[in-house]
């Protein structure tokens, strides 16, 4: 702080003559170096309020030759009727607080308004001139900081001058109330420590326009600004709103005024090349102007212009209609009563007495006071009687008094602030030395509401962001205007700042808003891939992988189903997967159901003929006994391959594998039973043999329950140990469940199924044994053939069983079942069946023994 000041006062005597001494140390005589600046408009007073507006464009510019006196700084170009009517603003406002009883009794308020030209010169020069006054030559009997003409300034309508004016003031204590200056940066107190503002922050804004943008679905935008604090400071602080926001810019680009034209071109050219059809213009108004004049010589496809406060409200730039449909934020439309009135009552006398009123009269009516012969413009001389309430320009037109409003505010606070240092109740000494520092900490604690608007300042001097949201929209004649659609407060919840109140009318004229983006959006069942090289709002649409979904538009990523569930063909629903098992209701489950059933009534026939020909001598000379328990257990076999229809369960898993090994045993056995009796039958009729007594009926019978035990067995270890259970397989087809029965053990399975193997050869190797045996029927050949047959399914059931898939793999288990009991039924009794019902001569003994020649069956 203190070396600011210490700038501030090194610069002040700079600006006066000083001769060989410091000034404010000794009492010496100051004469002001230059001619002075006189204010545009003044009023004197108890206290004068300062006041700098940009009522010019340009500043006139000489170059220098260093062998004369440079020439005063003096503004040029046309004039900004808009900032006319916010320095005329600040004179209304004094004079209602001179009128008012309430505010400062008693004491009179003045002004000294000047014209900054929008530059940074002028408005250093002004500011110089705010703080020393118009005198010449004067005595400085202090500092420098008490030589301060002013108590107060307001100022200024762009956020660069306002920097520099603010520089200089600060270390006075002189405060500064902006109406028009929004750049962030000013909230710095550590920088600006006594600058406030009626108009809101660029940080609200900034945020507030990436919200819209993001509100509207627009993702690929083009980016202007003011080469200058106002845009530079406003458009990063969007820039980084709307990359949080997922928006990318194809384009930033800067452009001041005062720049070559060359570069004035060259950003009309980005544009025009451009893909994104939506522009956010970051514009002071002078800028904005010049952009728009450049881009209407060769017009650029339809663009979708969001705008800053600075312009977007400017009635000067409805002209161009390539803006049609224009959206941006604006400071809050207001009324302030008596305003128009006092704009409007101007004589002819006021004119002339003022040179600015003078050059605006003169440049409204297109008339002159001063009319030379032979002047090239050829105007004619004003009289005094246009009729100025006839006149339709910016200076008259109070329907949108926004940054109007924002000038009265100011002017109001600082008159609040004066109030507050100067009086108690309603009593106010004006004889009492004030000092601009005064003025300053009262302008923190303002706090007042006028026409119901309330004015406060936070910490960092700001009052709190509201902003209505502008649309551009085209009125019947062709004419535009402005219409507030939308709101915007900073003070709402999170999320909850922003909303519409009415459609917005767009460029084409439509409600339809239009797109903006780089990549069309990605749709459900696909994922984005950012293009390489490009920002990330270019991206292709990718399909998600096999197994993977995306529900969401625009997804990054592409998520797995749960294991038990599988996309749709959409690939953005995870269905559950169809599970698939060997069902009843479907046609393998039928033909198979069928043989098995036939195959067991097939086997209950043949038990049936069997027993109605007990007597015969073929059923007798086979073993009656063991073939009615074959018959049995094939019956049991049969009707085994049914348990393996259905959707598994844990009795069935269990039921189906036990019952296929026990019974498939227990028929084996009645097999070997049979095989051995043959055997043992020739080789009893050797002489002296008596080996049938050893394998009776009651031998035979323990031995098909010795070998089925051990089948029993092994079964009951597999159960105890590690059963069967239904399982759902999600590994050998991705998109469905087989449900299936888990071996549990394969130990104890391959058990079961090796042991029954083993019987099988055994009989198989007897079997062969016995096939040369002496008789006419002979029933171990019939045996053997069986055998054949059974280990041949078996052995290629193995590799069946191993490669089949889903619900095939029980179907091969089943025709396994099927096609080895089918094989022993019609190998070892369709030939006996044969003789007692077509061959009846040959069921007798002595055929059987041999004693009749036998037939070619």
């Amino acid at each position: 702080m203190q070396g600011n000041l210490l700038l501030a006062v090194t610069v002040l005597c700079i600006a006066r003559l000083c001769p060989s001494v410091v000034c404010g140390v000794d009492p010496v005589t100051c004469i002001l170096q230059g001619d002075p600046q006189p204010p545009t408009l003044f009023k004197d007073g108890d206290f004068v309020i300062g006041g700098v507006f940009s009522i010019h464009y340009y500043l006139r510019t000489e170059k220098n030759t260093y062998i004369r006196r440079p020439q005063p700084l003096q503004c040029g170009g046309s004039m900004d009727f808009r900032e006319l009517r916010f320095a005329r603003a600040l004179e209304f406002a004094i004079q209602e607080i001179n009128n008012s009883s309430d505010l400062l009794p008693g004491i009179t308020l003045g002004y000294s308004i000047y014209d900054s030209c929008a530059s940074v010169p002028m408005a250093i020069k002004v500011a110089f001139q705010l703080v020393n006054g118009l005198d010449l030559i004067f005595n400085e009997t202090g500092s420098c900081a008490n030589s301060t003409a002013v108590t107060a300034v307001v100022a200024e309508s762009g956020s660069t001058p306002s920097i520099s004016i603010s520089r200089l003031l600060s270390p006075f204590g002189i405060p500064q109330v902006s109406h028009y200056a929004t750049c962030a940066c000013l909230s710095d107190k550590r920088q600006y420590p006594t600058f406030f503002r009626t108009i809101p922050s660029d940080h609200h804004q900034a945020a507030a326009l990436a919200r819209l943008v993001k509100y509207f679905g627009w993702t690929w935008i083009g980016a202007v600004r003011s080469d200058s604090d106002y845009g530079n400071n406003g458009m990063a602080s969007f820039l980084k709103a709307a990359e949080e926001e997922g928006i990318c810019v194809e384009y930033s680009e800067a452009y001041y005024r005062t720049q070559p034209h060359s570069k004035l071109k060259r950003v009309s050219d980005v544009i025009r090349r451009s893909t994104a059809r939506v522009v956010v213009a970051f514009l002071a108004p002078g800028d904005m102007r010049l952009l728009l004049e450049e881009l209407s010589q060769q017009p650029p496809p339809p663009l979708q212009w969001i705008g800053s406060e600075a312009w977007v409200t400017d009635s000067e730039l409805l002209r161009f209609n390539m803006c049609i449909g224009a959206v941006g934020f604006a400071v809050q439309r207001s009324v302030i009563p008596g305003l128009r009135n006092f704009l409007l009552d101007i004589s002819p006398e006021q004119v002339l007495k003022s040179s600015l009123l003078t050059e605006f009269w003169e440049s409204a009516f297109s008339c002159s006071f001063k009319r030379l012969a032979g002047s090239p413009s050829g105007l004619p001389a004003c009289n005094g009687t246009e009729n100025l309430r006839a006149l339709q320009n910016p200076y008259t037109d109070t329907s949108q008094l926004r940054i109007t409003n924002m000038v009265y505010k100011a002017t109001y606070a600082i008159a609040h602030a004066i109030h507050g240092t100067l009086c108690t109740d309603k009593h106010c000494n004006k004889n009492i030395p004030i000092e601009p520092r005064q003025v300053f900490h009262q302008l923190k604690r303002v706090n007042f509401t006028r026409n119901n608007y309330s004015v406060s300042f936070d910490a960092n001097g700001d009052p709190v962001a509201t902003y209505e949201l502008v649309n551009w929209q085209p009125q019947k004649g062709g004419s535009i205007h402005f219409v507030t659609v939308g709101h915007y407060d900073a003070s709402q919840p999170k999320g909850q700042e922003f909303s519409l109140s009415r459609s917005v009318i767009w460029n084409d004229g439509s409600e339809k808003v239009p797109a903006s983006v780089c990549s069309v959006s990605c749709d459900p069942g696909t994922r984005k891939a950012v293009q390489k090289g490009k920002p990330v709002c270019c991206f292709d649409c990718i399909n998600c992988a096999e197994g993977e979904i995306s529900n969401e538009t625009d997804s990054l990523d592409c998520h797995r189903c749960p294991s038990e569930y599988w996309p749709n063909k959409d690939n953005d629903k995870c269905l559950p997967k169809p599970v698939e098992f060997l069902s009843w209701d479907e046609i393998l489950g039928i033909i198979l159901a069928a043989f098995s059933i036939a195959g067991s009534l097939v086997a209950l026939s043949m038990a049936l003929l069997f027993y109605k020909n007990r007597t015969s001598p073929i059923v007798r000379a086979n073993n009656s006994e063991l073939s009615f328990l074959l018959l049995f257990s094939l019956t049991l076999c049969f009707l085994c391959s049914l348990t393996f229809i259905g959707r598994p369960t844990e009795w069935s898993c269990m039921l189906r594998h036990t019952a296929f090994g026990i019974t498939f045993v227990l028929c084996i056995s009645c097999i070997l039973g049979k095989t051995f009796v043959v055997l043992m039958a020739f080789r009893a009729t050797l002489p002296g043999s008596n080996v049938m007594k050893w394998f009776g009926p009651p031998q035979q019978r323990l031995s098909v329950l010795g070998f089925t035990l051990v089948q029993v067995l092994i079964c009951v270890l597999w159960l105890t140990i590690s059963p069967p259970f239904p399982y759902n397989n999600i590994k050998h087809y991705k998109e469905k469940i087989i449900l299936e029965c888990s071996l549990g053990s394969a130990v104890g399975f391959w058990s079961v199924l090796g042991y029954i193997g083993l019987l099988a050869f055994l009989c198989f190797v007897l079997a062969f044994l016995a096939r040369k045996l002496p008789d006419n029927f002979n029933e171990a050949k019939f045996i053997t053939f069986s055998m054949i047959i059974f280990c041949a399914v078996w052995i290629t059931f193995v590799p069946a069983y191993v490669s089949s898939p889903g619900k095939f793999t029980v179907a091969v288990e089943i025709f396994a079942i099927l096609a080895s009991s089918f094989g022993l039924i019609f190998c070892i009794f369709a030939p006996k069946c044969f003789i007692i019902i077509f061959r009846p001569d040959q069921n007798t003994k002595k055929h059987l023994m041999g004693k009749v020649p036998s037939k070619a069956l």
